[in-house]
């Protein structure tokens, strides 16, 4: 049974690990306590302490509470972590209420839970939060005590100043939120390609050991049938021409015979596989690449370039089977009529080249292709993807060593042009782990 296909769960990389909150909150419950106290006992500013501690002891409260209510490795959904997001945007709002509002120099730090969600939760939740930090800052502008100041003497910031500092919040508040975004999105794309890229390599490296896997699997049964067989031979020359048992020996005999024969095929397809397979010129590796594209109308032309010294003759590597049959798949799909794969070798590299006639590269994303989740498709195209093919047949081949350039061609009725280049010193000295594809024969 085939297992069934795994792709990266996107909505788990939106889940955000308790124990972060719950650090973060520490942090900035110690940093409200130190300043508390600073303005309090060290400035002697007048100041409504024990409501400002209270509303930092809710904080540390809730903290607690988490802690001993859910393991450290608990991931919240996006809501929940929503929820905790926003308390601690209201319970900052009461502490800048109860210290100046917009004129505390810290009300910068109303940014902060957005930035957090930004780089964690969903774009919905994060722009709800960021406007229920806008509507915050907007009452705290119009709506707190006095700054603590000296004894006698009232703090009071010009009406211009205070809108100053409500504008810097909210651009702060915008900007920071789209920044961090757009960053941890893209991380998080990446890595679920990359995570793709592995399980496609994976998959392929599984399919490459299923000859060593039919070698082993007639070794270890060869002696125990045989000694099936040896008794099988014993019990029928012993029975002779018995007419109760004498057919079913025979038969046990006669099928003991077709298992080994069997045995002998697996393991004979298995050396062939080991001959044939895990080492193979470059013409073979062009020729298995083109292999499934030739029946879907497309005429696939084949262009052997100068060849100078002897044929390439390297171990078979599954991701650059993968990643070229990918690259061809890509251009008998957009083809009009006809693909031509060229090669060539000589003293310094090995080059391949990929050519379509269809309509080549849009020239605004071509910079960009290669990408993870950036396709050359259009939405309506019939078999449109995410894009993830090519940026998976991409690091694939350069993961094997080799350099990849998309290109349109300048000649009429022509198309895409994809160059895969190996240098010649991957070929002849190859590293451990089978990182490069080829040596010389």
């Amino acid at each position: 049974m085939n297992a069934p296909s795994r792709t990266p769960d996107l909505q788990h990389s939106h889940r955000l690990r308790l124990n972060t909150l719950i650090r973060l909150r520490w942090l900035a419950i110690v940093g409200q306590s130190i300043s508390v106290v600073v303005v309090a006992y060290w400035l002697e500013f007048p100041l409504p302490v024990s409501v400002c501690f209270a509303l930092i002891a809710t904080s540390a409260w809730l903290n607690l509470f988490l802690a001993f209510r859910y393991p450290a490795t608990h991931r919240l959904r996006p809501i929940a972590a929503f929820g905790i997001l926003a308390f601690d945007s209201l319970q900052l709002a009461g502490l800048l209420y109860m210290t100046g509002g917009l004129s505390n120099p810290f009300s910068v730090l109303m940014t902060v839970p957005v930035v957090i969600s930004a780089t964690s939760l969903p774009l919905r939740l994060t722009a709800i939060l960021a406007a229920l930090v806008i509507v915050i800052v907007t009452l705290l502008a119009f709506f707190h005590l006095p700054l603590p100041w000296h004894e006698g003497i009232v703090l009071a910031m010009p009406f211009i100043y205070t809108a100053g500092i409500w504008i810097a919040v909210s651009c702060s508040v915008a900007f920071t939120a789209m920044y961090a975004f757009r960053v941890a999105e893209e991380a998080r794309l990446l890595a679920n390609a990359l995570a793709a890229t592995e399980l496609v390599l994976q998959r392929e490296q599984h399919l490459s050991a299923l000859d060593g896997l039919a070698a082993a699997a007639a070794h270890e049964l060869g002696t125990p049938l045989a000694t099936i067989t040896l008794v099988a031979k014993e019990m029928e020359r012993a029975l002779g021409n018995d007419p109760k048992y004498g057919e079913d020996v025979t038969l046990l005999r006669s099928q003991s015979e077709r298992c080994r024969e069997i045995l002998k095929r697996l393991t004979s397809l298995s050396s062939e596989g080991e001959q044939h397979l895990a080492r193979m010129p470059l013409t073979s590796l062009v020729e298995e690449v083109i292999a499934p594209h030739r029946d879907f109308g497309i005429a696939i032309k084949l262009e052997p370039g100068e060849r100078i010294g002897p044929e390439p003759v390297g171990h078979r590597n599954p991701g650059v089977i993968y990643g070229l049959g990918n690259l061809v798949e890509n251009a008998v799909d957009f083809a009009h009529s006809s693909v031509t794969i060229h090669w060539n070798w000589d003293d310094e590299a090995v080059n391949f080249r990929i050519m379509d006639d269809g309509p080549g590269f849009p020239h605004d994303i071509i910079d960009r292709i290669g990408e993870p989740y950036m396709s050359t498709r259009q939405g309506a195209e019939p078999g449109g993807g995410l894009g993830l093919g090519l940026f998976i047949a991409k690091t694939l081949l350069e993961r094997s060593g080799a350099e990849i350039s998309f290109t349109n061609s300048s000649g009429p009725g022509e198309g895409a042009v994809v160059t895969i280049s190996w240098a010649r010193a991957v070929f002849l000295n190859p590293v451990p782990a089978g990182s490069t594809i080829f040596d010389t024969a």
